[in-house]
């Protein structure tokens, strides 16, 4: 396959592709080329090769070669004689800086020699890439990229190094100019200097130069981006190349040599009809399309972009006391600076998290705000700030905030489906289903495949109790594999929704979401777990630990039962019903003491020796993630199979009044019924299913406890449920 050089060159004519990745990389290593010429012009004087560039001439007099200063065949040969005293630095020159042609090279020295002499052999073993025990003219090739072409075979073969391995198959690169794995530390030396140069180059430049006007960008700088929709280099799952906090992307950490293999097949005014190639050479030779940056630096920033870059380079360091004076000082010489106050912005954002201040984080909110009323804003500079600006107001607690920014956003990117579904969450989070349902109503009306909003729309059809119209929503969403969509709630549901209407296939994605990571196992489901605590479903009184609290429960059972009957005698509807949509008929009843580790209100003014005795028991009082309630079920009552929330709780059932028979719970595939002053303990967060077939009604006592592997500091720090 032929190239044309750049455009620059003094010839239009085609040449072999080694030749164009020697000129590229020239470019990469510009700033290194003086000091090697520097170094090598008093041994052979430069000249001018196939593609135009200056070189140093390797081997040999012909095409002009030998009357150049009067050289002749003699000079050349006493060159390589040198060259190979000094192996290692000559497979480095060689490789690295592009100042041999091997073709010639070799077939000189076999001229001379009939093969290269032991000496070069042992120090260029370490780049036998066709592992035939000698550095020959197809390792040559190999080394400057000439067989491309056969880069899909030599995937096929699995590296002896897993991290290797992992890179390529990251990149869908191969590094041609790396030596081989399983070489001695030695033979490598060159080319980790060569890399740690680069590396250091990339991280002392946290926003790398534009290139002039008029030269072709090898690699965008932070603040480009893609004017051409078309423009296929940018990850369909990445939106606008800004993330759901606002903050910029950051490129992936390059494989050696990828960058050098990407330059040439991506540079598009260096194609020149290029021959067909199969779709797996074409993935080794371009390997994953780039990230688009977004463009944040209008012309002012420009102006002022190493300023701006100074400041930056502090905030990724980590010195963000000296980043935020930084970034002050430019929005006060530079109030019309949109970049200088984003800047800003983040530099608070993430003081504010190193010091927990809601304060700062409130100076950050309305930074954000400022950078993006800027006129001269560009309009990634502006998605990013109010992106950010609202997930910081939803992490205050502040929604309806929050909603106004996505509000503002949707009104300014109508086109951005992004924006839409988020602001479609900032309702949710408002509890507000009515205006999220109108905007993914909305959002499907445009694009009926978005898979985020079908689960969220299937999610609210099921809150609504629209069981069967919930499904294929939840269903399809799921399916698609959309960022977003892989959440334990929307498996859980959809699960929830066809056991429902006795489809079979619920165990089916309770599964998938098992794998996935969402659920503890098949049958414990809950969403809000401390790893590691012990798991079963039934309990007893010895395993808890909470043997005093069974026993006062169990032997003051009828004075409970009896304050709960004057409770319930009285009718003033402190028995409120079940809201939590989990009966399938029926009425279900309860009367809340304690919730969330807080007495509610006057309930215990009703059943006063009742809260006496369990006062004692900060287990349960105090348990942040449980309640304690009396509980009443009356006749032909169902409840669906369900779990609870929350792995960090045991549940206490004490039976008060208990018709018999027909009053019976399910936990897992065990079924057991209750007893009048017995105390039944199971883990809610496995499934569990009611039924109260008995012809009066069944009053219980719910008592929850912290799970007792939990830690004191669990305990105090673990948020309500």
């Amino acid at each position: 396959m032929q190239r044309h050089g750049n455009h620059s060159s003094a010839s239009s004519s085609t040449v072999p592709i080694e030749e164009v990745h020697m000129q590229e990389e020239e470019e990469v290593y510009q700033d290194e080329e003086p000091l090697i010429q520097e170094e090598t012009e008093a041994k052979t004087p430069p000249a001018d090769s196939k593609n135009g560039r200056r070189t140093e001439r390797g081997g040999g007099g012909e095409r002009g070669g030998g009357d150049v200063g009067g050289a002749s065949r003699s000079p050349v040969f006493s060159w390589f004689v040198v060259l190979a005293l000094l192996g290692v630095w000559s497979s480095v020159a060689v490789v690295y800086l592009d100042i041999v042609d091997y073709d010639r090279v070799i077939a000189r020295a076999k001229d001379f020699h009939g093969n290269l002499s032991e000496v070069l052999q042992g120090k260029l073993k370490a780049y036998d890439t066709d592992g035939d025990g000698d550095f020959d003219m197809e390792d040559a090739k190999v080394l400057l990229d000439e067989k491309r072409k056969e880069g899909a075979e030599r995937d096929a073969t699995p590296p002896t190094d897993e991290t290797a391995a992992g890179s390529n198959a990251t990149t869908g690169l191969k590094d041609a100019a790396t030596p081989p794995v399983g070489t001695s530390p030695e033979d490598g030396t060159e080319t980790q200097e060569r890399l740690a140069a680069t590396t250091n180059q990339q991280e002392e430049d946290p926003q790398e130069a534009e290139p002039a006007e008029d030269t072709p960008s090898e690699r965008p700088p932070v603040d480009s981006v893609s004017d051409d929709p078309q423009d296929n280099s940018f990850p369909d799952d990445l939106g606008d190349a800004i993330d759901t906090t606002g903050a910029l992307m950051e490129e992936a950490e390059p494989v050696a040599g990828a960058e050098e293999e990407s330059r040439g097949p991506m540079r598009g005014d260096d194609r020149s009809e290029p021959e067909p190639q199969s779709e797996a050479v074409r993935q080794v030779e371009v390997g994953p399309a780039k990230k688009k940056k977004p463009k944040l630096l209008n012309k002012l920033d420009k102006s002022i972009k190493a300023e701006i870059d100074g400041a930056e380079k502090l905030r990724k360091k980590g010195q963000l006391d000296e980043a935020l004076r930084a970034f002050e000082a430019l929005v006060r010489r530079y109030p019309q600076s949109p970049r200088a106050r984003y800047g800003q912005a983040q530099t608070e954002d993430d003081l504010a998290e190193k010091r927990r201040s809601n304060e700062l984080l409130q100076r950050a909110i309305s930074s954000y705000r400022d950078a993006a009323e800027l006129p001269d804003a560009t309009p990634d500079l502006l998605r990013a700030a109010l992106r950010r600006r609202a997930e910081r107001q939803q992490f205050l607690g502040r929604m309806r905030g929050s909603l106004a920014t996505l509000e503002r956003l949707t009104q300014i990117f109508p086109e951005d489906i992004g924006l839409k579904n988020d602001l479609g969450v900032a309702h949710l989070l408002l509890g507000d289903n009515k205006g999220a349902k109108q905007v993914y109503e909305q959002v499907l009306a445009v694009v009926p495949g978005n898979g985020f909003a079908k689960v969220h729309y299937g999610f609210i059809l099921k809150s609504e109790n629209k069981i069967a119209e919930s499904i294929p929503y939840l269903r399809e969403g799921l399916e698609s594999g959309e960022p977003g969509t892989d959440d334990g709630r929307f498996y859980f549901h959809l699960g929830d929704a066809l056991q429902r209407v006795g489809d079979e296939s619920a165990y089916h994605w309770y599964e998938l979401g098992h794998q996935r990571g969402h659920f503890a196992s098949v049958w414990q489901r809950s969403l809000y777990n401390v790893d590691g605590l012990k798991a079963q479903p039934w309990w007893t009184p010895q395993e808890t630990g909470y043997t005093d609290l069974v026993k006062t429960l169990e032997r003051n059972w009828r004075t409970i039962r009896d304050e709960a009957l004057a409770v319930m005698d009285r009718r003033t509807g402190s028995f409120v019903p079940e809201e939590e949509n989990l009966r399938e008929k029926g009425e279900w009843g309860q009367y809340t003491l304690w919730q969330q580790g807080k007495k509610i209100g006057n309930a215990c003014q009703g059943v006063p020796r009742t809260c006496a005795l369990l006062e004692r028991y900060p287990e349960a009082t105090g348990c942040k993630r449980g309640q304690v309630k009396f509980s009443v079920m009356q006749p032909g009552t169902h409840v669906w199979p369900h779990t609870g929330p929350t792995n960090c709780r045991l549940r206490l059932h004490l039976g008060l009044v208990v018709p018999r028979p027909g009053c019976r719970i399910r936990c897992t595939n065990q079924t057991r019924e209750w007893e009048e002053g017995r105390v039944l303990i199971f883990d809610d967060s496995f499934e569990h299913e009611v039924w109260q077939d008995a012809n009066g009604y069944r009053l219980i006592l719910i008592v929850d406890v912290w799970h007792p592997e939990l830690t004191p500091y669990q305990r105090q720090t673990l948020s309500p449920i």
